[in-house]
Order: C-alpha cells, then sequence, then structure tokens
C-alpha cells in the first residue's frame, strides 16, 4: 500500500525543497516534484514533452491527461511506500481527477495535503532571486501566482472537507520547516 502526501504552496513557497531534504533524510520515502517530472520529459525530446515545454514557457498549467499520467505511474513505480509530490494539485479540475483516480485505486492512500503558506511578497522575493530559468521573472510570476491563487479556496474547502487538509508555516527557516513538515509525515506514517 503506498501512502502519498500532496504538498501544495505558492511558487517559491519552498515545497520542492522541503519535500526533497525530507525524502534525503529518510530510505522510506521517495519525493516527486510535478515540475521535476515535467522538466524530465521535456529533456527527454519526446512528443509529451515538447507539449508540456509550450504550456510551462507560458507559466500556463499542463494539460489534466498529461498530468494525470505523469503523476500515477510515477507513484506506481516509487522504489518506497511513502511518495510525497509537490506541486499537486494546481487546479479543482486536477483536485478532481486525482481523487476519482484513488477511489478506485485500492494500492495508493492519500494521506494528506501539506499547505505550505508564505506571503506573495517572500514568493516573490524567492523566485525572482533564484534566477532558475525563463520562468524566473515578474510577469510569469504574477501569471503563475493568480493560476495558483485562483482555485486555492476550493482546494482548501475540499481538502478540509475529506479532514486531509494540513496548513504550515513556510515564512520560517528551512531547517524549521522541514522539521515541522517532517514531524507531521512521520506522525502519519
Amino acid at each position: 500500500m503506498k501512502k502519498l502526501f500532496l504538498i501544495i504552496g505558492a511558487p517559491g513557497s519552498g515545497k520542492t525543497t522541503d519535500a526533497e531534504l525530507i525524502a534525503q533524510k529518510h530510505e522510506n520515502i521517495t519525493h516527486y516534484s510535478t515540475g521535476d517530472m515535467f522538466r524530465a520529459e521535456v529533456a527527454s525530446g519526446s512528443q509529451r514533452g515538447q507539449i508540456i515545454k509550450s504550456y510551462i514557457d507560458n507559466g500556463n498549467l499542463v494539460p489534466i491527461d498529461i498530468v494525470i499520467e505523469t503523476i500515477v505511474g510515477a507513484i506506481k513505480k516509487a522504489p518506497t511506500d511513502v511518495v510525497v509530490i509537490d506541486g499537486y494539485p494546481r487546479s479543482t479540475e486536477q483536485m478532481e481527477e486525482l481523487d476519482k483516480y484513488l477511489q478506485n485505486e485500492k494500492d495508493v492512500t492519500l494521506e494528506a495535503v501539506i499547505e505550505v503558506e508564505v506571503s506573495e511578497q517572500t514568493a516573490r522575493d524567492r523566485v525572482l532571486g533564484r534566477g532558475r530559468g525563463a520562468d524566473d521573472n515578474n510577469e510569469v510570476f504574477d501569471n503563475r501566482m493568480k493560476v495558483f491563487l485562483e482555485p486555492l479556496l476550493a482546494i482548501e474547502k475540499f481538502y478540509t472537507q475529506k479532514g486531509l487538509l494540513h496548513k504550515i508555516d513556510g515564512e520560517g527557516t528551512i531547517e524549521e520547516i522541514v522539521s515541522t513538515m517532517d514531524d507531521f509525515i512521520q506522525s502519519k506514517i
């Protein structure tokens, strides 16, 4: 039985770094970032990768069927029973599609959705300061933030009603945030 944890948060909230550090600490946890999964697909030069690239380059969401195929494949192939995925879901459609998938999946249980909360200013400072790629500019950041915020209340409500939403403060040091998130994940496994 795979235990799934989803980590959501604004661009620049630190969700990918937090999840990576937790997975490095524990041999029984595998971490996937939807961003990393998509970047790997783009780097492979596949047709799917080219489609993904065209969406990412403009700060837009990748189509649901491609996202679900990518994520479901990763969960099933994970070498451990605990899987942490950050950056998902990013829309109510993604949330509903994953929920539908999980209802029919006996081998995967969604344990929790962890939201890393940061102010928009903190998120902007972190994203524009990292200079990682073409998407790290004000215009694309504004679009990514809008894309993140639009469905957020609906996503929070959905997972709160299921008793799965757990919010943590993402404004502290990396050590503090990772410690808080790790303690919570360990309490669920």
